[in-house]
Parts: structure tokens; sequence; C-alpha cells
């Protein structure tokens, strides 16, 4: 029987990595490979568990996603930017009303500071990809985007929440089974992002930073960035990026310097949002991170993103959880007293309808400002 014939897709060319000298970020490569066998899923337990609960940040390799397939991805991921202006205004997000991201983000949505708003563009599609209409022109890639968002979900996603339990000495399904697939419980999702290069007067106001890290804990804790006066939105419980070759991504290590992100193809690049370390007592955390003007050699490109936002259910409280013998041994860090606590959906909501539209309050520490979302503080660094 011949092979089914994809529909045609805009044929996206990733630029070479950067040639200069960064200092990148030492992080471990966790290789899903030996999840198969009892000997490398224990030696898996032990990574996982060591990179999420110092760093935070780790790759993932051999997780059964072919170079092919990624460049196709990547190649669908060009498509929802080549609609019309008029038509994107069809299926722009509600954020501010609905506290859901499913959608057009359009440019210039946040205001970032200093006069500044954001140059980023994105759409977001629900893992249930049938869950709402999309644009005409991105219908014909809805089979393939199905089987990308089960690809996550299923085959990278759950997987890592098992050892992620199991880490805890908690049962293997703690975690997973708080993930639903393809239901309105979850508002777990696709993102295809492209972030636009920006004048040279908006970079000096913004000292090149396109989303400021950020947290909610006094600790050292989770975010995802771009522009100097807002955070992002690691709200999740993890994040899947893409690895691409336009370097930006940058984290503050233990020692509190900015390390870059290296590239590697094909890869993964893994964090935990708050909702994670909510239930992990603080025990695994998640990294502050931006994403500043990429290097001289990359100034001038568009940046192409494709991720998967891993949501717990709505209904589950985001409280930690005691039961964990490591926990016990250890001892948790709360977010928010447990009677105070906000379920993942008032959580989710709370954080998409303030993101970009809030004026921050001064923190109490030097270049940290602060808003209160849900009974929680979030604390936006500059």
């Amino acid at each position: 029987m011949p092979a089914a014939v994809l529909p045609q897709a805009p044929r996206h060319i990733a630029p070479p990595p950067t040639k200069e000298n960064l200092d990148f970020a030492d992080l471990a490569i966790i290789d899903l490979a030996k999840f198969g066998t009892p000997e490398g899923k224990a030696q898996l337990v032990q990574d996982v568990r060591n990179a999420m609960s110092t760093v935070g940040f780790f790759y993932v390799i051999n997780h059964g996603y072919t170079q092919e397939q990624n460049r196709r991805i990547f190649d669908i991921a060009e498509v929802p930017f080549a609609v019309s202006d008029e038509e994107k205004q069809k299926y722009v997000g509600k954020m501010k009303e609905t506290g859901s991201y499913q959608g057009y983000k359009l440019r210039q949505y946040w205001h970032i500071g200093a006069g500044v708003r954001d140059q980023i563009e994105h759409y977001n599609i629900h893992n249930d990809v049938t869950a709402k209409e999309h644009p005409e022109a991105l219908r014909p890639f809805l089979p393939e985007l199905d089987a990308f968002a089960r690809h996550n979900h299923f085959n990278v996603l759950l997987p890592l929440m098992r050892l992620l339990a199991l880490g805890l000495e908690l049962p293997e399904e703690t975690f997973a089974e708080k993930h639903s697939f393809g239901s309105d419980l979850s508002e777990t999702w696709i993102r295809l992002m492209k972030y636009y290069p920006r004048s040279s007067e908006d970079e000096e106001k913004t000292k090149n930073v396109w989303l400021k890290g950020h947290t909610g804990m006094d600790t050292y804790f989770t975010c995802r960035c771009y522009f100097i006066n807002e955070d992002f939105i690691d709200f999740d419980s993890m994040t899947l990026l893409w690895s691409q070759p336009i370097s930006a991504l940058q984290i503050l290590d233990p020692q509190g310097k900015w390390k870059w992100v290296k590239h590697i193809d094909n890869a993964l690049i893994v964090n935990a949002g708050d909702a994670l370390e909510f239930l992990s007592g603080g025990f695994y955390k998640g990294t502050i991170h931006r994403v500043r003007q990429p290097p001289a050699d990359q100034r001038d490109l568009a940046r192409l993103g494709v991720f998967y936002f891993a949501l717990f259910n709505d209904d589950v409280k985001l409280v930690p959880l005691q039961e964990s013998p490591v926990l016990q041994r250890v001892g948790i860090i709360r977010r928010t007293e447990d009677d105070r606590a906000p379920t993942m959906g008032t959580y989710r909501k709370g954080r998409i309808a303030a993101y970009g539209q809030t004026i921050l309050k001064e923190g109490k520490k030097k270049g940290v400002e602060e808003e209160e979302v849900a009974g929680v503080v979030v604390h936006h660094y500059n």
C-alpha cells in the first residue's frame, strides 16, 4: 500500500547554530531509551530526580520522534504565521476573559515596560485538536498535530512524570494520573511560537531581554521568560520545548549567573513549572530563566518555537504531597497555606488573565517585582 500523501507545508529552513563562544549551561541529558529495562529505568529515576531537584532543566533524547518528523513539525509550525491578519483576528484567544490561551496571541498584546510592547506571536492548540475551530490553512495538518500531541503526552510527558513520582518514593502513577489527555479536564496544549527581531531602540530600553525571569517562591524557582517587565507562563506542571538552533534561552544557575542553553539536534529541553513545584513541596525546582536577544550572528532572524505545555487537571489542588517519604525526610516548602492553595484551574486562569496586563509592585529584593495571583505571590526578575 502506498504511503499517505501529506499536505504540502511551507519549508522551514533552520539556520546553523551560533558560532559565538557563549557560556553554556551544563545540563543533564536524559536518554529515554533506557526506560525499557529495569536497570535503565532505575538509573533514570535517579538522573531525573537529581536534575529536577538541583538545576531544574534537562535535555531528553531518544524519545521516539525521528529527525524527519522533527523537520516536518517545524514546517507545520510556520503555517499559522502565514495566515492573513484579517483571518487571524477571527481566531484570537480571549486570554483576559477566559484564562485560556487557545487561539492566537498576536504581537504587541503584552506591555513590556518603558513603553515597549512585545514582538511575539503564537498559536495555541488544545491537545484535543478538534476542541476548537482553526484557521483554514491549518486544518489539513490537524491529524499530524494530533499525532504530535499524543507523542509528547504519552511517549515523553507521562514517562517523565512516572520517573519523578518514583523519585519522591510515591506510587508510579501519582503524577501521570493527574494529566488527562484530550479532555476538558485539562488545558494542556501545543504552542507554535515566533519571536520577531526588535528595533535597536526597543532592545536598548529593555536591556536586550525579551521576557524577564520570574518565580513564585522566595527560594530559587521556576519560570519562562521573554521581555523585561513581565513573567512568562511556566505555571504548568512541565514544559517540553523542542530544541532549535537560534540561541536565546538562558537559565539562572545556582551561583546566580545567567547561562545560555545549547541547541541539541532533535532533543527536548524540559523544565518544571509552578504546579509541579507546588505538589513536590519545593523538592522539584523550576529554574528562573529568560529569553534574550540572540547573539550577533543570529540577531536578525525570526525564532520559531514548538512547545508542549502540560498542566495537571483543573481540579487538582496545588498542595504538597506530604505522604512522600522523601518530603517527610527533607521537609516541605509551601507556596501558600494548604487551605488557601488554589486548584490548577484557578491558578491557570489567574496567571493567563494577568500576564502582561497587570501593574507590578516593587518587591523586597532589588530588581524584583511582585503580583499576587490566586493567593500566591509571583516574583518577576528584571
